[in-house]
């Protein structure tokens, strides 16, 4: 890709071309709030409270929050926003974001959730992705036991066997049905374990091309080499491997824990070290694409940028399947939009579930886009610039 060949990621018309003036209003305004850390986190309070004293609230988060990030209570009302993406030649991954009852029957319903997602998504090509949270369907503190080298009492092993099974099932279901399957990260104490898994999986699924996931966290310091390591082991085996990059999403609680216990930081030293290191885990997965599937998981302009560069020179399809982009729903539409327009592979991870039961999701939503170095405001000034052109030309 020349220079001249840029993308242009400030093009709001076609960013927005889905959403009504009245959609973009409410956006505007969802982002302005979130603009403000100290009105993120008093509104997080208040409606804690609210919701407790059963005060009439819901109707305003599902207007405002809830529309933003959310598609819908259900997978089947999340169907017009799906529709909508589609429409702008913009993919789904539907990600149930209940956080269920952590136990076995919470386990459970949560896997008979997934089967169902898997079953509505072999019948819309517009799904090419399912996605499942490893907390989701077994015990975090188990999977840390385990990975600390502690052992485990019968019952125990019993417990911590069932979050593979539940995986495997999971996973059968997908492949049966041709899905593409990720497995979301989770914190360093037990991701080794969550890897270990999924790499079982790679060698059991991946035979014939990538259909099992892994994600890396780049801004850990080790996730690159891991990611390698991964691939060595699977490819080894003969099987296809395939990752989602991110940078990541736990690094205050990394860096409190690895202070608390005393043992090193996990986390990058520099946002840029976590750059190159997202940058270097795309250059890898695209020079060896012959046996690699990867989803850029990614609200940075430069690394899609870069990603676009890598499939140009090396000349691959820009519909070659085996490379993603992927956004979260509400967020960066001018670049998920963008490259579905310029005939890139483009999926929107869409949250789903009741209002009152996404709330955790919506709060973390909240104070991450507050966290993160102007994403808020560049939220803000995106739909702030299109509205603006919309008025000029009414």
């Amino acid at each position: 890709m020349t220079e001249n060949s840029k993308i242009n990621f400030e093009d709001t018309a076609t960013a927005f071309a889905h959403k009504s003036n009245w959609e973009l209003k409410k956006s505007h305004f969802v982002f302005s709030t979130m603009n403000y850390p100290f009105v993120v986190k008093a509104g997080t309070a208040v409606t804690n409270a609210a919701l407790k004293l059963h005060l009439p609230v819901k109707g305003l988060i599902r207007k405002t929050l809830f529309d933003q990030f959310c598609g819908g209570e259900s997978i089947e009302g999340s169907e017009p926003r799906m529709i909508q993406l589609a429409e702008g030649s913009v993919k789904t991954i539907l990600d149930y974001s209940v956080e269920g009852e952590a136990n076995e029957h919470g386990y459970d319903e949560a896997v008979e959730e997934a089967l169902r997602v898997s079953d509505y998504a072999k019948q819309h090509v517009s799904i090419p992705f399912c996605v499942i949270k490893p907390t989701g369907i077994g015990s975090g503190k188990l999977m840390a036991k385990k990975q600390s080298g502690q052992s485990l009492t019968e019952e125990e092993q019993k417990r911590f066997d069932r979050i593979f099974e539940r995986l495997d099932t999971i996973v059968a279901q997908a492949v049966k049905n041709d899905m593409k399957f990720m497995v979301d990260a989770e914190e360093s104490w037990y991701q080794d374990v969550v890897d270990e898994m999924v790499y079982r999986l790679m060698k059991k699924y991946n035979k014939e091309k990538a259909y099992v996931y892994n994600t890396y966290q780049l801004y850990r310091h080790e996730a690159l080499a891991n990611m390698k390591k991964g691939f060595e082991e699977v490819t080894t085996a003969g099987c296809h491997f395939a990752a989602k990059l991110v940078r990541g999403a736990y690094m205050e609680k990394e860096r409190d824990r690895a202070e608390e216990k005393g043992y090193q930081d996990p986390i990058q030293p520099t946002k840029e070290a976590t750059d190159r290191d997202y940058n270097e885990a795309l250059k890898f997965a695209v020079e060896h694409i012959d046996h690699f599937a990867v989803c850029a998981g990614t609200h940075n302009e430069a690394s899609c940028q870069f990603l676009a560069n890598l499939i140009d020179v090396h000349k691959i399809e820009k519909s070659d399947d085996r490379v993603y982009f992927a956004q979260l729903l509400g967020m960066s539409d001018n670049i998920s939009f963008k490259l579905a327009d310029l005939g890139y592979n483009v999926a929107k991870y869409v949250p789903y579930g009741p209002v009152e039961k996404v709330l955790p999701y919506l709060f973390r939503r909240a104070e991450e886009n507050t966290s993160i170095a102007g994403q808020s405001g560049r939220e803000f000034t995106l739909v702030k610039k299109e509205l603006k052109r919309r008025r000029s030309k009414s």
